[in-house]
């Protein structure tokens, strides 16, 4: 459901320069995962050089209500598989005893978008990537088994957009099946919903972990077309894609930007684009 954070116009605001980053924080795991957490530090790692726009995936539900203090940042949050036991902070509880045993059994799994306070949020929304009757239809389509189809119904997907003065910004996390053509379905559909939450006139980001790479997916093709005007993607699943404004080419971290006392934190890298 879209809420609307502000009833006061749009107005077109002077574009500097904006730097954008999406990183899949694999519940605070390194790789490989230990019995201890770095979900604190990846948050810290990730904002230190004040980075405009944030884009997070694999966040526990737990986490939410910290990453405005953690981060400095305004972070809007979209919970997309809820904790086994109703209870996020049991499900953190649990997960402490051994993070690389537990993960994110118990903890739950969420989205989330941060922003520099002075980019002033319009509204908010968000989209289920693989409701039932979605997946009925794209199951149909594309003939996956049951095997695949029960595999695929298992975790909740999401899209989360937000619109504010200056750009709109889409996060999403596809689902993880083999074959590629699950997530570059589930991708076309949270391309479809952040140009239903962005006006004509705006910036738009698409970015996150699409969990589909540039030679596999027609959708990546499509949206790099005239018709649909987003930038080219790397050949990489976490991707940041610009509509309606100049960027510059999207960027991978080296492994050893996120490094810290020996552990790589993560099993993804981060991915940024400079906008303007």
């Amino acid at each position: 459901m879209r809420v609307k954070l502000s009833r006061a116009p749009r107005t077109l605001a002077r574009l500097v320069s904006l730097l954008v980053r999406t990183w899949n924080l694999f519940h605070g795991n390194t790789k490989p995962p230990e019995r201890r957490g770095h979900l604190e530090e990846m948050v810290r790692l990730a904002t230190e050089d004040r980075p405009d726009v944030l884009l997070f995936q694999e966040v526990p539900v737990w986490a939410l209500r910290r990453l405005d203090d953690w981060s400095g940042m305004r972070s809007f949050g979209a919970v997309a598989a809820r904790p086994r036991l109703g209870s996020a902070e049991l499900g953190r509880a649990i997960t402490e005893l051994n993070h690389g045993l537990f993960r994110s059994a118990f903890t739950g799994q969420a989205n989330a978008i941060l922003m520099r306070t002075e980019l002033r949020p319009l509204a908010t929304d968000s989209i289920l990537l693989n409701p039932p009757g979605f997946r009925r239809r794209v199951a149909r389509e594309l003939g996956l088994d049951v095997k695949l189809r029960l595999k695929w119904a298992k975790e909740r997907r999401v899209c989360q957009g937000v619109r504010t003065d200056v750009l709109t910004v889409a996060n999403l996390h596809a689902s993880s099946l083999p074959g590629w053509l699950v997530p570059d379905a589930e991708l076309m559909r949270a391309a479809v919903f952040a140009d239903s939450v962005a006006e004509p006139e705006d910036m738009l980001v698409l970015a996150g972990d699409f969990n589909v790479i540039r030679e596999h997916s027609r959708t990546l093709e499509q949206l790099a077309s005239p018709e649909w005007g987003f930038t080219k993607p790397i050949s990489w699943i976490d991707q940041v894609l610009v509509r309606g404004g100049p960027s510059g080419h999207a960027q991978r971290w080296p492994e050893e930007r996120r490094r810290r006392d020996g552990r790589l934190l993560s099993d993804h890298a981060p991915v940024e684009v400079r906008i303007g």
